[in-house]
């Protein structure tokens, strides 16, 4: 699992994930597992969701 998400994305995600993962504590919703899954993806600095595109927010500090 190569990893794709830069810096920015990681920390963005992290703090949607606190901010979702909160909001379904305090409604007593199912919103925090969506949450879990932008913390979870944060940790691993992979997404799923980039594969099939091979995208990717990783700065490349080889370009010539």
């Amino acid at each position: 699992m190569k990893k794709n998400m830069g810096s920015l994305d990681k920390n963005i995600r992290l703090f949607m994930g606190v901010v979702i993962i909160s909001i379904g504590y305090l409604n007593q919703s199912w919103w925090g597992t969506i949450g879990l899954v932008f913390i979870l993806t944060a940790l691993i600095s992979w997404c799923p969701a980039y594969v099939p595109f091979k995208f990717s927010t990783i700065k490349n500090n080889n370009k010539k």
